[in-house]
Parts: structure tokens; C-alpha cells; sequence
């Protein structure tokens, strides 16, 4: 009888399950959805768009400004002075070169706001500027 219950304590001893090699497959799989992830920039308000018909989408955007209505300029969820706006663009372009900018720009804004941004966007070397319209 000894030798049974001794080879069924064995048993029960061999028969954990390691989780080691499964909780390393899901970090890594965790890491790999994080590094790879794109994240959604925005600019800090909401902004009724112009309508357009020939409006396309850019697939490479590195710097989103916003116009508001009282021609308020946002970017990167700031509000931001209109002589410190060329530093704010250089700066996101710097982290993605390769990307252009997109101006959000409020039905109701004036235009002295939106040329304030597209002369500092041209001062700051961005040559893809985009205007935001609603499809």
C-alpha cells in the first residue's frame, strides 16, 4: 500500500503546469502591441470643419494645428501664443520628419489666425501642409 500512495504523491508532483514560458509570450506580445501601436494626435479642440468635395486623406501627419472659432491656435492640446507657434511646429516635426501638418480650421475663424500658422509652418521648412475639411 505504501508504494501506491507513493506514486501517487509523485504524480501530483509532476503534474503542476509551468506558467513561466506562457506569461513570457504574453509580455512579449504585449511589448510588441505597444511599441507598434499608432497613436491618434490631436490638437486640443473640437472644430466644425469647412465642407469640401475634393478632399483627400494624408497618410503621413506629424504636426495638427487647431483654429478655433475666436482665433484661438492649438497644438498638442495647448493653447500657444501666435509668436510662439514656429517653435511648437519645428519641434513635432523634428520627432517625424518624414510627416506633414494639418491645419484644423474653425468655419467661423478668421483668416489673419490661419496665415499666422501656414507663415510659420513655411518658416519652419514644412512644405506638405494640408487644410482640414468635413467629407
Amino acid at each position: 500500500m505504501r508504494k501506491n500512495m507513493r506514486r501517487f504523491s509523485r504524480g501530483d508532483e509532476e503534474s503542476d503546469i509551468n506558467l513561466t514560458p506562457m506569461l513570457d509570450v504574453v509580455f512579449i506580445m504585449l511589448i510588441f502591441f505597444i511599441v507598434t501601436a499608432t497613436f491618434i494626435k490631436q490638437a486640443g479642440i473640437d472644430v466644425y470643419r469647412p465642407d469640401a468635395e475634393t478632399a483627400e486623406k494624408k497618410p503621413r501627419v506629424s504636426v495638427i494645428v487647431a483654429i478655433g472659432d475666436k482665433g484661438d491656435i492649438w497644438i498638442d492640446n495647448q493653447k500657444v501664443d501666435a509668436a510662439a507657434i514656429r517653435a511648437h511646429i519645428e519641434r513635432l516635426h523634428a520627432e517625424n520628419p518624414k510627416g506633414g501638418m494639418v491645419v484644423q480650421a474653425d468655419r467661423k475663424s478668421r483668416n489673419k489666425a490661419l496665415m499666422d500658422v501656414l507663415s510659420a509652418a513655411r518658416a519652419a521648412g514644412l512644405r506638405e501642409v494640408a487644410i482640414s475639411t468635413e467629407q
